[in-house]
């Protein structure tokens, strides 16, 4: 029975060699991964699930929700699909990373700035609705490391200590190098992989100032008499849903409903002051939200002139709405009928 099966195959291989091969390089291409990524219209993340006031969700009859761009890893499938379709993008991979930064370290960066971004938007929002709260328990992380630097700090690492100082806030790193001298080493206690370990960083100047080479962001807790909580999913990262996010909990919080039963896009990173900064891949966002027939997409100020682009060469009929600052995010949501 083998023998038969063994002569059957060996014949269909022997009279179809051209196309066992085609099939099976189509089949290595799905593995074969190029320093490329493919970007594409994304989608929308409805945030009433996702915010919980006191242990309560939030119940609104329209929508707050988050923009975000598909990526694809640079499979080469993709990456031929991406140079033929109109809305799809192949763009390098190093073009999503900073210098000196693998894969890893990028996720690691970006999973970081929404923690970060959590924190700014539930502040950010008590602020504006006027409760107040107390910033405790900051940690501040290493997310990025200059190829000058000379320091085995990694991606992620959480500072404690400089010299023996404990570190409340990462200003005071700053403080510490640029009072040290030019080549000076600074010992430094951190938390990785939930060990605590020494490392060490030496001082450099550059355009007459201190540095050690290394960018960080601080994420902290938020005590209030409120108690907001943000979910998200290991799959989502990046700072560019602060601003819906914040949005979301000033309107649960002071207890409105500022859609007034609208799908509300939006896009934009928020800062402790409530401006909203630029952000990357406006033009898949708003695709994305046009295509889940969003009412408004909201657009920081940066990214406005971009967005408006596409909607006149697409002929969108969506309402887009610059957006500086919070504040002017809320009036224009006060405005709707």
């Amino acid at each position: 029975m083998f023998n038969n099966l063994y002569e059957k195959l060996k014949t269909f291989m022997k009279d179809n060699l051209l196309f066992v091969i085609v099939i099976t390089l189509l089949i290595l291409s799905m593995f074969i991964k190029l320093p490329y990524d493919v970007e594409m219209p994304g989608g929308i993340i409805d945030l009433e699930n996702r915010v919980t006031v006191d242990g309560k969700e939030v119940k609104i009859d329209g929508s707050f929700n988050m923009a975000y761009v598909s990526i694809i890893r640079g499979r080469i499938p993709y990456i031929l699909m991406g140079l033929i379709l109109p809305d799809w993008d192949v763009v390098k991979e190093s073009n999503t990373m900073y210098e000196n930064e693998n894969v890893e370290d990028a996720d690691n960066r970006n999973h970081l700035e929404l923690e970060q971004s959590k924190d700014y938007a539930i502040a950010a929002a008590l602020t504006a609705a006027n409760i107040p709260y107390e910033i405790t328990n900051k940690q501040n992380y290493v997310v990025y490391i200059d190829p000058k630097a000379h320091t085995d700090l990694k991606i992620g690492d959480n500072i404690l200590e400089v010299n023996g100082q404990e570190l409340f806030d990462i200003n005071e790193l700053t403080d510490i190098v640029q009072q040290a001298k030019v080549d000076d080493i600074l010992t430094m206690k951190v938390l990785r992989d939930k060990k605590k370990i020494e490392t060490t960083a030496k001082v450099f100047n550059e355009d007459d100032k201190q540095y050690i080479g290394i960018s960080s962001l601080t994420t902290f807790d938020i005590d209030s008499d409120v108690k907001v909580d943000i979910k998200s999913k290991e799959t989502e990262s990046g700072p560019s849903g602060g601003l819906m996010m914040t949005l979301m909990i000033y309107n649960a919080v002071t207890k409105q409903d500022l859609t007034h039963g609208k799908k509300i896009v939006g896009t934009g990173t928020i800062n402790l002051d409530g401006s909203v900064g630029e952000i990357g891949g406006v033009k898949y966002k708003l695709m994305g939200a046009v295509h889940n027939k969003a009412d408004v997409f909201l657009v920081p100020e940066g990214n406005y002139d971009e967005a408006m682009k596409v909607k006149k060469a697409k002929k969108y009929k969506i309402e887009i709405v610059k957006v500086a600052k919070l504040q002017d995010a809320i009036n224009y949501l006060e405005g709707l009928s």
